[in-house]
Formats: C-alpha cells, sequence, structure tokens
C-alpha cells in the first residue's frame, strides 16, 4: 500500500511517500481501506521526535490518529462489523499510522459512519470531536449557564469545542485573529478577542471554565481569567497541565480515551445538527510534508485532511 511516511525524526522534509507493507488483522481487529485521515498537532510532534514514549520507535513510522474509510477485512472475535461497513475512529492512544491506505485497527474503538456524513468530514471530526467532548462534558463538565473561553477558535478542536459549548448553554468567549473573527462568530462565540490587538487576560474576566489548545505562555495566562472555583483544561502543554499561580483554581488535563460510544457522540452531534464540520483544505497523502509545513505554523484555520481515495 502507499503511505506518508519517515524513517528519522525531524522536520516536514523527512516526510516521504511510497510502499510498506499491507496490514493484517488480528484478533479482535478491523482492516480499513482509508478514504480519509486529518492532520493532527499531535502528528508534527511526533514526526519532531517530540513524545517521549517515542524514543525506542522503530523506523519507518506513518504519522496520523484519525481516520474515516470502509472495512476491509475482519479478525478472529470480530462480530459487530463486517466487510464493506463505512466506519471512524481515532487509534488506541500512543499508536499512530493513518498516513496510508489501509490500517489494522481494534475494532471495539471504531464506530460506524452515518450515511450523511462523508469520509472527509468524518476525518475531520474524529480527534478534533473526541477531544472536546471529553474536554468539555467529562472533564470540565460545563453547564448550562456558565462562561467559558475557548483559546484559538478556528482550529478545529476549538472550532468543535465552540459548538459543543453553545449547544451545552454555555456562554462561549474565544481568541482568535482579526481574520478569523467571522468565521467562529459563525461557529457561535459569544464575544471575540482578537489577540493581536488585546490582552485577553485583561479583556476577560469571570470565567467560570477555560479550554486551551494553544499552549505555552497562553496557557499560563488562561487562569487569570477564572472566577474563584473556577477550572481550566489545557490539551497543548504536555502531559500534565500546567500549574496555576493561584490557588483558589483547577488545572486539568483531559484523558481523552477512545471508545466507540464517544465516537457515535460525535456522530449524534453532527447527525442532530449541533455541531457542523469545520472549513476543510484537501491533500494528497504524496502533499503530506506541505499540509504539515501549515499546520506547523498555526496560522490556518478549521482541519486539514488528506483525501486518501
Amino acid at each position: 500500500m502507499k503511505a506518508a511516511y519517515f524513517e528519522k525524526f525531524g522536520g516536514p522534509e523527512v516526510l516521504q511517500y511510497g510502499d510498506v507493507p499491507d496490514p493484517v488483522a488480528a484478533a479482535d481487529e478491523v482492516v480499513v481501506d482509508v478514504a480519509a485521515a486529518s492532520v493532527n498537532a499531535a502528528d508534527w510532534k511526533f514526526r519532531g521526535g517530540e513524545y517521549a514514549r517515542h524514543a525506542q520507535v522503530k523506523f519507518p513510522q506513518i504519522p496520523g490518529r484519525d481516520f474515516s474509510g470502509t472495512v476491509a477485512s475482519i479478525g478472529a472475535g470480530v462480530g459487530d462489523l463486517k466487510v464493506g461497513d463505512a466506519v471512524f475512529g481515532v487509534l488506541a492512544a500512543g499508536r499512530e499510522g493513518t498516513y496510508c491506505e489501509k490500517i489494522a485497527v481494534a475494532a471495539a474503538i471504531v464506530a460506524k459512519k452515518p450515511d450523511r456524513l462523508s469520509h472527509v468530514h468524518a476525518a475531520a471530526l474524529a480527534l478534533t470531536g473526541l477531544t472536546a467532548i471529553d474536554t468539555l462534558e467529562n472533564t470540565l463538565k460545563l453547564r448550562r449557564g456558565e462562561t467559558i473561553l475557548i483559546q484559538g477558535g478556528a482550529g478545529g478542536v476549538a472550532g468543535f469545542a465552540i459548538q459543543l459549548a453553545k449547544h451545552l448553554g454555555a456562554r462561549v468567549v474565544t481568541t482568535t485573529s482579526a481574520a478569523n473573527i467571522d468565521y467562529v462568530r459563525g461557529l457561535g462565540a459569544d464575544e471575540v478577542v482578537d489577540y493581536n490587538a488585546q490582552d485577553f487576560a485583561k479583556a476577560v474576566k469571570d470565567c467560570d471554565a477555560v479550554f486551551d489548545t494553544v499552549g505555552g505562555a497562553v496557557a499560563q495566562k488562561s487562569f487569570a481569567v477564572l472566577k474563584p472555583g473556577g477550572r481550566a483544561a489545557f490539551i497543548a502543554s504536555g502531559a500534565q497541565a500546567p500549574q496555576p499561580a493561584r490557588s483558589d483554581v483547577t488545572a486539568l488535563r483531559p484523558p481523552v480515551p477512545r471508545t466507540r460510544k464517544a465516537m457515535e457522540r460525535v456522530a449524534e452531534l453532527y447527525l442532530t445538527g449541533a455541531v457542523r464540520p469545520p472549513e476543510i483544505k484537501l491533500y494528497r497523502l504524496s502533499q503530506a510534508a506541505a499540509a504539515h509545513r501549515l499546520s506547523e505554523g498555526r496560522h490556518f484555520r478549521g482541519k486539514l485532511v488528506f483525501q486518501v481515495r
């Protein structure tokens, strides 16, 4: 099969496109013919060698965590999926490998894709939706009537989170650049802070919750907007949430478990109209290096998706 892969850690230039062995379904697994896979920040962090757990990784390695496609074969013990089923999902935590034409994945964490949801849109919503749902519903336990600041509103995860927060009945404040103000307002943001023109830590106050998707100095400053007793969740600051400089707030790191139930929740939110897919820029697998360069620059909105078939 064809795949985008790398044989050493490094910049986007280490990504290659070529042939790798086809996977085979083990017990309780299915092999999926990949139709689409999305680009996530975790992909280029993995490619760059940032994750300590990958220090002993064997090359070549294929990046990528989420996908949509069609079941091509099933392993022993799989009884709830069949060949020809359209499915989507996210690989198990600690595993990479969706920038390719076929993947073997545990059947238990794969969900059936709704007919109304295209493969491209399913891939775009998979990990972003999983992350936003676990953060807002399970980690922050966001409630109706609360105010939440979502950092980096034009990104894939944050864009899903804005829509989900509104669906849950919260008031949403978000940060973005001037070029994306109309975009995030279209997703449902009630208040938008242009981070190039304003200091969000001074412009925003009395939030019940913060969801930071940016990291770095932005993450640490986010505690300033919380009211006493507030809580903040972080997905761009490593495996642990940053420590707050104040004792009256809580810092959290969502675990983002991979389950079929969570993927079915993503599908439900789409089918009921609570969320819609983000703006999408399409690539071929052979253009993986270009996609990573754009993603790593962090100045795009929505999602970058590989259309594989």
